[in-house]
């Protein structure tokens, strides 16, 4: 049997490195990556699969070896990144994080709307890493 991991899945530069990081407890810097990198606890899905849409096949058939999804927003760009009722493609607990938080809260609402519009249901985790906020709640939620 294989081990599960944490997907995290978004949009380039809404800090899915540096989530997968801070999740498997590595403090090197965070790179961009252009492949799944599978982490001790997590796997990192590119952005670029997300964003092209003959790509999302291959995440959802990566998440056969996922324990949880995690969709992240990024507070500090509103860009609409994933197909309405996305989340319901995925056969294992789905989290929604907007990461970012607390850069511009006038884009929360966005970011909500966001990730309701992808099938997401609440709640939704506020965190900002380079704060160090919002990260024990999540880690909770994925036990």
């Amino acid at each position: 049997m294989r081990k599960k991991r944490i997907m995290i899945i978004g949009p380039g530069g809404s800090g899915k490195t540096s989530l997968a990081h801070a999740i498997n407890g590595f403090t090197g810097p965070a790179r961009r990556t252009q492949n799944m990198v599978y982490g001790e606890k997590t796997l990192d899905v590119p952005g670029v699969y997300l964003e092209s849409p003959w790509m999302h096949k291959h995440i959802i058939a990566a998440a056969q070896d996922a324990s949880h999804v995690l969709m992240l927003v990024d507070q500090s760009s509103c860009r609409e990144s994933y197909p309405p009722g996305f989340a319901k493609a995925f056969r294992v607990p789905v989290i929604g994080v907007i990461t970012g938080s607390g850069e511009k809260p006038e884009h929360d609402g966005w970011c909500i709307r966001q990730l309701k519009k992808a099938g997401v249901r609440e709640p939704y985790y506020h965190i900002n890493l380079p704060e160090r906020t919002g990260l024990h709640e999540l880690m909770e939620a994925l036990k």
